[in-house]
């Protein structure tokens, strides 16, 4: 992919410096610079070349968290957060190096309001360790992107998941935030209430910035209660349009699903391999209905029908919360059983998403695409919300390849964007979809992206060269 590396600027490079010595006398040996730790800290997931930032610094408050932004805005060094580094488009990058914040340390779940279905948290707190503390309290939060991310950079990414088409993405879950802008102050976004008319909607603004527009410190979560019952189940068909025309149709009938996966017949056979399960080769829909006794079982008959118009079938449940886990399981772990198909290649996980009334349309020719190129490219999706995700398998060593991989991916946003639909669904831009965002948005709305950015962040060291870049051209 063709990102930039970082060029030589002794001033730049000068000033960076003197923040890490200025760092290193307030914050002693949480100010981390060996090799290592800070490769570990530039991007690692993607094909994207690593940049890894001058200095780490593990803050353990919204304090600290200030002091280190403070002592960077002074010397004007860049400033980068980062949560488990588990974003998928160059977000944690540092192209023009600075200091990384590594927030792994603020993980305290502050408090939990049961009567009222929310939460507070630090960033740092990752998914998992929460509904593993709020389990016992019958509650859970439902966005699972699959990775065991931290809620802190699920925000800053506005995450979705496997449980989007019931409860929605982080945009809709997060009811306030604490975060420090670039000038090291400390604002608080919302209330808890639920709903407010009162000025402009900055938990909005900060969720999915990516950490350009300043560093989250804590996070105020909606919750749901769990369900009395969950069902869950499997049933092949015959083709991928097939699958995602039951999709649409299901979506459409207003049944309430709560998850709805596709895997396509290569997805299916990586899992089948990598998590020892003997399903049926061929394009498969795992899904999940939430509620009660009655609801779910009323709610499986009719997916269950509507699979048998479009041939599916059959279609069999997994009633053993066990047997539900195995399933979910194997579907986090697509992407290491589809990167198992060709090993030790590299590995391209890239999302689009569109209409659901296209969806079936888009798919098929993607699938068709990927033929025609060569391509190995393992399908899975969140179709319930038109979101579908593809894992490329590219030869690093063999540049045909990967000028074939890449004139794919552009093919790909493109068709999504013809479709209506976006270059991203919920890996976000960071670097790697920052070109597509032009025609997506238009210029106009990119001006005002660059004027929200120019305001909040004048010195431009909040994750510079991210989402939108700034210059001396008002459209740079």
């Amino acid at each position: 992919m063709a990102i930039p590396q970082r060029t030589l600027d002794p001033k730049r490079d000068g000033a960076i410096a003197a923040a890490i010595t200025e760092l290193t006398a307030a914050f002693g040996n949480r100010v981390v610079t060996s090799q290592a730790v800070r490769e570990q800290h530039g991007h690692t997931t993607t094909w994207l070349p690593n940049q890894p930032p001058d200095a780490v610094v593990f803050p353990q408050s919204a304090d600290d968290v200030q002091g280190i932004v403070k002592i960077c805005a002074k010397h004007s060094a860049p400033v980068i957060a980062f949560g488990t580094g588990s974003s998928l488009e160059g977000q944690v990058n540092a192209p023009q190096g600075g200091v990384c914040i590594d927030l792994r340390d603020m993980n305290r779940i502050i408090t939990v309001h049961a009567e009222d279905l929310d939460c507070v948290v630090e960033p740092g707190v990752t998914r998992e360790q929460l509904n593993e503390y709020l389990r016992d309290q019958g509650l859970f939060f439902p966005i699972d992107p699959g990775a065991n991310a931290s809620i802190g950079g699920m925000a800053s990414t506005r995450a979705s998941g496997t449980n989007a088409v019931r409860y929605g993405t982080m945009k809709d879950n997060v009811l306030s935030l604490k975060a420090v802008l670039a000038n090291g102050e400390l604002i608080s976004t919302a209330s808890r209430a639920r709903k407010s008319s009162a000025g402009y909607d900055l938990t909005r603004l900060l969720v999915g910035s990516e950490g350009t527009l300043g560093i989250i410190t804590e996070i105020t979560l909606k919750l749901s209660g769990i369900p009395e019952s969950i069902a869950a189940g499997i049933c092949s068909f015959p083709s991928v349009e097939a699958a995602c025309n039951a999709t649409i149709m299901t979506i459409q009938s207003g049944i309430p699903v709560a998850r709805i996966e596709l895997l396509d017949e290569l997805q299916v056979k990586a899992s089948n391999a990598y998590s020892k399960l003997t399903l049926p080769e061929k394009p498969l829909l795992l899904v999940e209905f939430h509620g009660t006794e009655a609801g779910t079982a009323e709610q499986s008959e009719r997916f269950g029908e509507i699979a048998r118009e479009f041939g599916g079938g059959p279609f069999e449940w997994a009633t053993k919360p066990e047997d539900r886990t195995r399933l979910w399981r194997a579907r986090h772990d697509g992407y290491w059983a589809a990167c198992a198909l060709r090993p030790g290649l590299r590995a391209l996980s890239t999302d689009v998403c569109v209409p659901i009334s296209r969806l079936a349309e888009c798919v098929t020719e993607s699938q068709r695409d990927l033929v025609e190129s060569k391509l190995i490219a393992p399908i899975v999706g969140h179709v319930g919300d038109g979101n579908f995700h593809m894992l490329l398998l590219v030869d690093a060593a063999n540049s045909a390849e990967i000028a074939r991989a890449e004139a794919f991916l552009h093919r790909l946003v493109e068709r999504a964007l013809a479709m209506e639909g976006t270059c991203t669904g919920e890996h976000g831009v960071g670097q790697g979809k920052m070109k597509y965002l032009p025609e997506e948005h238009g210029e106009a709305a990119l001006d005002v992206m660059r004027s929200l950015k120019r305001a909040l962040d004048p010195q431009n060291i909040m994750n510079p060269g991210k989402i939108v870049t700034l210059g001396a051209n008002p459209r740079a």
